[in-house]
C-alpha cells in the first residue's frame, strides 16, 4: 500500500540515501574510514517538476544524482521510481530501468565518444533497445536533432567539430532518444560560455513541457537553479539542509548556510543592496566531518548544542523543511 501511495503522488522517491567510499590504508590496505559523499538525504521529485539540487563543489549533489540513477551503487537507503523499489535492482532488469531514467553530464566533450558520428552516437541507445529498423532509427535521430537545433549534416559529423553549446545539445538529444520519464541534468551548462547557458537553458524547459519529463537539476549557481526549479534542496557535507519551493527559498531562506548563498547572488540593480554573509573556515573533509550539525563549525548562529546534536530535516512552514536547531 506504501508503495502505491508514492507512485500515485511521485515519480521519484529516496528515502535516506547513503553513499559512502572506503578509505584504506596500511600496508594491508584495510579500511580505515569512509567518505561520507552522501549522507542520508531524502527526497521526492513530482512528476513534470522540475528539482534543483545547490549546493559548493564537493557537496555531494553529483554523487546523489549518480546514485538516484544507479550508476553508483547506494550504501544504505531507499529509491523508489514510480513506486517501484530500484535500490537493489541488478542485471536486465536494472537495464531496462535505463530507458526511463536518463542522464546529462556536466562536460559534453568527455561524455561523447570523439570516434562516433553524431547520429551513431543519438542512435546507440535505440539500437540497443531494440527500437526500430535502420531507416526508422535515422528519422528519428535525424527528427531528434532538428529538435535540439542542430542542423541535418550534424547526422555525419564527429563531437569535435562542434561548440561546447552544441554538444551539450547532442548529449541532451541522446538522453531524449528512448524517451526517458525522469532527466538528471549533473551540471549541464557550468562548463559552458555564458552567452550559450541561457540558450540551453531554455531548451531543456522546453523539452520539458514537450517530453513532459520530470527533471532532476544539479548546479551550483543559484540564479541558474532560481530559473530553472519549481523546488530546490540544499546540500551541505553530503546532507539536505532546506528544501522549499524556488521562490519561497529565494524570498526567506531559513538555514543560515542557505542565507549566506543567497547572500553572495550578484544584484543587477546596485540600489538593492544587502548585506554579504562571510562565512569563517573552509568546508570540512566528508572522511571526517563534523559531530552535530555538520555546519556548526562554519555558523555565525551556531549555538552550544550545535556541536552535540544533529538535526533533522522538518518542516517550519507549509511545503518548507529546514535542517537547524533553530527550529526544533
Amino acid at each position: 500500500m506504501a508503495n502505491d501511495a508514492v507512485k500515485s503522488e511521485h515519480l521519484l522517491q529516496v528515502q535516506e540515501l547513503k553513499k559512502y567510499y572506503p578509505v584504506r590504508g596500511g600496508f594491508l590496505r584495510r579500511k580505515v574510514g569512509d567518505v561520507k559523499a552522501v549522507d542520508n538525504i531524502s527526497l521526492e521529485l513530482k512528476r513534470g517538476e522540475t528539482f534543483g539540487l545547490v549546493g559548493e563543489s564537493g557537496c555531494g549533489k553529483s554523487t546523489a544524482g549518480r546514485t538516484i540513477t544507479r550508476l553508483f551503487k547506494p550504501t544504505a537507503g531507499k529509491i523508489f521510481f514510480e513506486g517501484r523499489d530500484i535500490t537493489s535492482l541488478r542485471g536486465s532488469e536494472l537495464r531496462d530501468l535505463r530507458q526511463d531514467i536518463q542522464m546529462v553530464f556536466q562536460d559534453p566533450f568527455a561524455s561523447l565518444n570523439p570516434k562516433m558520428m553524431v547520429g551513431s552516437i543519438v542512435s546507440e541507445p535505440l539500437i540497443n533497445y531494440g527500437k526500430g529498423s535502420e531507416s526508422k532509427l535515422k528519422e528519428e535521430v535525424m527528427n531528434l536533432l532538428s529538435r535540439v537545433g542542430l542542423p541535418e549534416d550534424a547526422y555525419y559529423k564527429y563531437p569535435h567539430e562542434f561548440s561546447g553549446g552544441q554538444r551539450q545539445r547532442i548529449g541532451i538529444a541522446r538522453a531524449l532518444a528512448l524517451k526517458p520519464k525522469l532527466i538528471v541534468a549533473d551540471e549541464p551548462v557550468s562548463a559552458l560560455d555564458v552567452s550559450v547557458q541561457s540558450q540551453v537553458l531554455n531548451l531543456l524547459k522546453e523539452l520539458q513541457q514537450e517530453f513532459n519529463l520530470t527533471l532532476l537539476f544539479i548546479a551550483h549557481d543559484l540564479s541558474v537553479v532560481k530559473h530553472m526549479s519549481d523546488r530546490i534542496g540544499v546540500m551541505y557535507l553530503g546532507n539536505l539542509v532546506e528544501v522549499a519551493d524556488a521562490q519561497d527559498i529565494y524570498a526567506d531562506p531559513k538555514h543560515p548556510y542557505t542565507q549566506a548563498l543567497i547572500s553572495a547572488i550578484p544584484q543587477p540593480d546596485p540600489r538593492n543592496k544587502s548585506k554579504r554573509i562571510i562565512l569563517s573556515g573552509d568546508v570540512p573533509s566528508p572522511q571526517n566531518p563534523p559531530t552535530g550539525c555538520p555546519f556548526h563549525p562554519r555558523c555565525p548562529k551556531a549555538m552550544p548544542e550545535c556541536s552535540d546534536k544533529k538535526p533533522q530535516l522538518r518542516e517550519v512552514n507549509r511545503d518548507h523543511r529546514v535542517s537547524c536547531l533553530l527550529y526544533e
